[in-house]
């Protein structure tokens, strides 16, 4: 199978500003745009912003709704922190690590977007998490 990429439509109410955070603080590449939507490529994804003039809340935690990356290479990661942080980009939840000393262990943050869709971006320590290791239950910081 040839490579697949995957594509997230999300609402937002400023395009300046969607840009502004996707292209100038994440490095996206801007993509097609028009007076009502913006294509970004994030990391080779299609993520596509569309203009609403719905009020658009801040969601009370991480949970249900969120969207990100799994990096494969720790500093990969690492970069894209020091790129948010440079930027003064609104962290939602700062750095940590996750199950630590587990299979499961992973390093992750959280950023806002200025239409407060939550992005989170993670590395795990050990690959066959992503998918696999089926016999722990623990999935998120949720009890």
């Amino acid at each position: 199978m040839d490579k697949v990429l995957f594509h997230l439509a999300f609402p937002v109410n400023d395009l300046a500003l969607t840009k502004a955070f996707y292209v100038d603080g994440l490095g996206c590449e801007l993509g097609r745009e028009s007076t009502q939507s913006v294509i970004l490529n994030l990391y080779g994804h299609q993520l596509v912003a569309h203009l609403t003039d719905e009020p658009l809340p801040p969601q009370r935690g991480i949970y249900p709704r969120h969207f990100g990356l799994v990096f494969t290479v720790e500093t990969d990661w690492e970069t894209l922190l020091e790129r948010s942080q440079h930027h003064q980009l609104n962290f939602y939840q700062a750095p940590k690590h996750r199950f630590p000393n587990s299979p499961l262990e992973h390093r992750t943050f959280f950023l806002a977007d200025p239409a407060h869709n939550l992005l989170e971006f993670k590395y795990y320590r050990h690959p066959d998490a992503i998918f696999g290791q089926r016999q722990f239950m623990q999935i998120g910081d949720r009890p």
